[in-house]
């Protein structure tokens, strides 16, 4: 396929047979028939070979292409091409994933030049809509919906149920989590890990909205800095009317959560991310719930949070997996960095363990609600994932599905969790004497 720009200024494209002479470092291209349509001799053009297989209800697969550019001369009724630049791409050899974003560079100064030609600043637009949701990273909300859900469940066994302080704390609580998330854009921003990853996956990576240029850093830490101010304003006046204990709760998540990836801590970068999240997704979300409805702390929304809290710091860890060698350029020493893939691995299989045993062990001996032991149904959405960590470790994109099921597991254990608190709350009402099963 030849590509250039015709006498008027418009892109065309023509497709031609061609064979190639080695020795003489050229392309052999066919003449283009009829006289409307010619590519311009002695000026710039591209010349693209490319391959694809399709695969029915599949998409494709086997695609490669090689593209040159130079500038083509006539001779005995043929088109020669002598490449002056070379790009090609070989989808066995780099996924079209880390092919796109090896390509942002090119792509932002591509708008550069543009906005210079124009006059006026071009830059790539979504929706606000769409923006809100991939800066903010709404979906992964879960982390903080299963924490505050069963705190305010085992509350709600044994001291009774507020609606409208649950929605905010629920609301706050989702604020602080938010504004973690861009923050965490803004400083790996800063670092230089969101350049250097270029395997980012649905779930990793980032939201990159900064390095596409969707979204500037200073609009990103003013979004920050306002979802925080929001989550905060929301505790201290949750604080204010149940009771100032809360405020210590509060502290050390907004501080946990500022202090991931922003310095002097840069929790993450010194290899407590998994654990920082563990605490701050798990046992804080779930006593400061707790408090909200009770007014008081208790042991048991603290065991019942540990299971939920170690599942979410799995998910982090598996999903730092593809983004290990970005973050070891970046500083960022997490887990998976520090470690061999048999032990990342083992790692895994040891926190499950000791997440269900937790939960069968709590449940059976009454220090979390007995039906709160149907959680362990969950238990074998941790198979695929430990698999595919065995199988498809060095594959970000093989081990996507993986990462969805890990979250899968968080969310439906703490869900499960909570519906048995659920059941405990029901049998209770309905019940003069429950069963100590159901108690």
């Amino acid at each position: 396929m030849i590509a250039f720009v015709d006498a008027d200024g418009y892109p065309l494209s023509v497709a031609t047979d061609f064979r190639t002479e080695p020795e003489r470092g050229v392309v052999v291209l066919d003449g283009v028939a009829g006289d409307e349509v010619q590519p311009p001799e002695g000026e710039l053009v591209n010349v693209v070979f490319s391959h694809i297989r399709p695969q029915p209800g599949v998409g494709y697969d086997q695609r490669r292409y090689v593209s040159l550019w130079g500038e083509l001369l006539r001779s005995n009724g043929h088109l020669e091409l002598s490449a002056e630049r070379v790009q090609q791409w070989d989808e066995e050899e780099m996924s079209f994933f880390e092919f796109s974003e090896r390509g942002v560079p090119q792509a932002r100064r591509y708008f550069e030049q543009v906005s210079a030609e124009t006059g006026r600043e071009v830059r790539p637009r979504l929706s606000f809509g769409w923006l809100f949701l991939r800066a903010t990273r709404l979906p992964f909300l879960t982390a903080t919906i299963v924490p505050v859900l069963l705190g305010i469940a085992v509350a709600a066994l044994g001291n009774g149920f507020s609606s409208w302080l649950a929605v905010l704390t629920l609301v706050g609580a989702a604020c602080v989590h938010l504004a973690l998330n861009t923050a965490n854009d803004v400083f790996d921003t800063l670092s230089g890990a969101d350049e250097a990853n270029v395997n980012p996956t649905q779930f990793s990576g980032g939201s990159r909205v900064i390095l596409y240029g969707l979204l500037r850093l200073r609009s990103m830490a003013l979004l920050s800095g306002g979802l925080y101010a929001v989550g905060i304003g929301i505790g201290i006046g949750l604080a204010a009317t149940r009771g100032w204990s809360l405020l210590w709760v509060g502290i050390a998540g907004a501080l946990i959560s500022l202090f991931y990836t922003a310095p002097p801590l840069r929790l993450v970068h010194r290899g407590l991310g998994e654990i920082s999240v563990g605490i701050g997704f798990g046992p804080i979300m779930a006593l400061g719930a707790y408090f909200v409805q009770a007014r008081e702390y208790a042991l048991e929304p603290l065991l019942a949070s540990l299971p939920v809290g170690i599942l979410i710091a799995l998910i982090l860890y598996v999903n730092e997996v593809p983004d290990r060698r970005a973050d070891a350029v970046a500083g960022k020493r997490t887990l998976p960095v520090r470690l061999s893939k048999k032990s990342v691995v083992r790692g895994y299989e040891l926190a499950v363990a000791v997440t269900f045993t937790l939960i069968a062990g709590f449940a059976i001996s009454g220090l979390i609600a007995r039906p709160a032991i149907i959680a362990l149904a969950a238990l074998p959405l941790a198979f695929p994932v430990r698999r595919a960590l065995r199988n498809s470790y060095e594959s970000p994109y093989a081990l996507m599905p993986a990462m969805a099921r890990n979250i899968q597991l968080h969310l439906v254990t703490g869900l499960l969790l909570v519906a048995g608190y659920g059941i405990g709350i029901v049998a209770d009402a309905a019940l003069d004497d429950p069963p100590f099963f159901l108690s």
